[in-house]
């Protein structure tokens, strides 16, 4: 007799005696058939007063479902998941052992639809479990960046941006700032990531750094009003809609308004830049540093999302900042720059071998180019709206 016959108390089942008697019947006998057939009998029974069971009573039912459920083929445990997944309060020891079945035919209805798996549950299988078990996850109403952050790390592209697509997804930066690599070589992606609107402004910078001439043909179909920027070259095209994209967000105009506040009580120094920098608030560290260098927003950004060091370095150097502080700005998050302790004593030298007026030459120069581009895009922006008109 299995194991689970001895572990609870068949009678303590609302079912009829007939069934009961049924049930018993087949556990003695081992008859795999009869048991298929009382299994879904038996879970039809649950699904219809599910909400109505107590603890001990769902226990019960657990205990007899996860018996009848040994030895029967894919298509039965299947079907006893497609009847599961959606019900409310399901045996929970069942649900994850039909969620980590490797047939994704069993494990599917209930990966994407069981509200009885918990964030462990759904991290732990898609750390082991197939690229059609992760695909089945990410498409589940709500996710969780533990978990997203598994599909991102484990996913193939179909996953990727099958999460991506699904809006009740939730990522962690650093799962952002992974897509937003992955999405160098996927346009498809890239369009995907350009449309979520909680996709940070730092990663949106990125992808339109990285854009292709395509995916720059279609940012300007779902951009309009930014046509005759994305017809530019890419740096055209980063200046012009990173204003646009600066100035919708929330969080920028958070840290510029707290850095207003706070620069009229105590004056910018390299203090400013060093703290959000230690603490990874990729916008106030911009915000300081712009002020303490009188740099340009755009520019601040750029150096700090540019996978190199070198514009960071000058930057750091001619806003007077002190090794400590621009060692804390290349390490931050924001460019995903990997380096090793060789890249950074590398960088220190550098650092230490640039002057601070070379460093201030360099960086007027590059405020002189973005001031040119700046005036171009807005001689342009006239002629395209009075043609529109």
């Amino acid at each position: 007799m299995p194991e689970f016959a001895h572990s609870c108390d068949i009678s303590s089942l609302a079912a009829p005696s007939s069934l009961l008697d049924e049930l018993n019947e087949a556990i003695a006998a081992g008859d795999v058939k009869r048991r298929l057939r009382i299994l879904l009998r038996i879970t039809d029974l649950f699904a219809a007063g599910s909400r109505s069971y107590s603890g001990e009573q769902i226990a019960v039912f657990d205990d007899v479902l996860q018996g009848l459920a040994i030895d029967i083929e894919v298509e039965a445990r299947a079907e006893l998941a497609r009847r599961l997944a959606r019900t409310q309060d399901a045996p929970p020891k069942v649900i994850r052992s039909l969620a980590f079945d490797d047939a994704i035919e069993v494990a599917g209805p209930v990966l994407t639809h069981s509200s009885q798996l918990s964030e462990a549950d759904l991290v732990e299988n898609a750390t082991t479990k197939s690229q059609a078990h992760l695909m089945a996850i990410a498409e589940r109403l709500k996710l969780s960046e533990a978990v997203t952050d598994v599909l991102v790390e484990r996913g193939d592209r179909r996953v990727v941006n099958k999460v991506v697509r699904n809006r009740g997804a939730r990522f962690s930066l650093a799962g952002y700032g992974k897509l937003t690599v992955r999405a160098r070589r996927d346009s498809k992606l890239t369009l995907a990531l350009g449309r979520r609107d909680d996709l940070p402004r730092v990663c949106f910078l990125k992808l339109l750094e990285a854009a292709s001439a395509s995916v720059r043909a279609r940012l300007e179909v779902e951009n309009p009003h930014a046509a005759e920027a994305v017809r530019d070259t890419v740096d055209d095209v980063a200046t012009v809609m990173q204003h646009e994209a600066r100035a919708a967000s929330d969080a920028y105009a958070t840290a510029e308004r707290e850095a207003r506040t706070r620069f009229r009580v105590k004056a910018v120094s390299e203090a400013s830049v060093h703290a959000p920098a230690r603490a990874q608030e990729f916008e106030k560290t911009v915000v300081a540093l712009a002020r303490l260098g009188r740099f340009p927003v755009a520019l601040v950004e750029r150096a700090l999302i540019d996978e190199g060091d070198d514009m960071l370095i000058l930057f750091a150097k001619a806003a007077g900042c002190s090794w400590t502080t621009t060692r804390e700005m290349l390490t931050m998050y924001a460019a995903d720059r990997k380096l090793t302790p060789d890249d950074i004593t590398r960088s220190f030298e550098r650092f230490r071998k640039l002057s601070t007026a070379t460093a201030r030459s360099i960086v007027r120069f590059q405020e002189r180019v973005q001031q040119q581009q700046r005036a171009q895009a807005d001689v342009r922006e006239p002629a395209s709206g009075s043609a529109a008109a």
